[in-house]
């Protein structure tokens, strides 16, 4: 059995890496071979620490099916300097793409940028009680896949081209906010189920076609969007096809020579 201290450390581990999941005393005490009541002690030790430093809190639910779990916070000064250290990195004028593009696919294949943006948005919907996280191939998986841990929940993805392996799939054609070109999104009805409750989730909004498209589709399951975030949002066009979003950063100006990003 290990003591006090071995307790502590493995079950702030444990916690730290399954966000939002709820594991029982029972848990615990199987695997530490220790009392439930020194396990409670243990938890309030724990709870105590990560409240003092900032780091979030470790929630108790009590009851037979209870247990404790831990929700994640990011201190001011923690997201202070990531916003910073993103916002310089994306004002590289390097970045410039022809066509009037912006290279950023490399943050958003960074793990340390992406579940930092991904712990921001974790903490503007936890209150939304979502049951699923959707996003649409492929820039905005990495995201929304670290926002889908954060939370505990799982991810449904949306193609582009449907595949043999998804079985059978819901299709929309939709008009691109961007390019203003038709496409075409498909969603497997295995990922989803009709009546619940879902958080949409991408890399980029221009005009809000891409989300509205995923919104419309689950609004043909019965399925209520109970939130839309994004990481960038572009400031043009300014009536959006969508509304109630919100966005880490906005794309203010992104000519030949200049970009200009902010964060909100």
């Amino acid at each position: 059995m290990q003591n006090k201290k071995q307790r502590i450390a493995a079950m702030c581990a444990i916690l730290a890496k399954h966000p939002n999941k709820l594991y029982s005393l029972n848990y615990f005490q199987k695997m530490f071979g220790a009392a439930k009541s020194s396990l409670s002690e243990d938890a309030a030790v724990i709870k105590q620490v990560f409240a003092d430093v900032g780091i979030g809190c470790v929630e108790t639910v009590a009851g037979a099916h209870g247990g404790i779990r831990y929700i994640p916070r990011m201190p001011e000064n923690t997201r202070a300097l990531l916003l910073k250290e993103l916002t310089e990195k994306m004002r590289d004028t390097s970045r410039i793409l022809p066509g009037g593009y912006m290279y950023i696919a490399d943050l958003f294949c960074t793990p340390y940028y992406v579940d930092g943006m991904a712990q921001i948005m974790a903490e503007w919907f936890a209150g939304a009680k979502a049951d699923f996280i959707v996003t649409v191939e492929t820039k905005g998986i990495p995201l929304a896949m670290s926002v889908a841990r954060i939370l505990n929940l799982p991810l449904a993805i949306a193609r582009r081209e449907s595949k043999l392996t998804d079985g059978s799939v819901f299709s929309i054609n939709y008009l691109s906010g961007s390019s203003r070109r038709l496409q075409t999104m498909s969603l497997s009805k295995r990922m989803i189920k009709e009546g619940t409750k879902a958080l949409v989730v991408d890399d980029f909004i221009a005009g809000g076609g891409t989300v509205k498209a995923i919104c419309d589709m689950l609004t043909e399951f019965n399925i209520d969007v109970v939130g839309m975030g994004a990481a960038i949002v572009n400031r043009y066009p300014q009536k959006k096809r969508i509304s109630g979003y919100k966005a880490i950063f906005e794309l203010e100006e992104l000519s030949e020579t200049k970009i200009e990003i902010s964060a909100y």
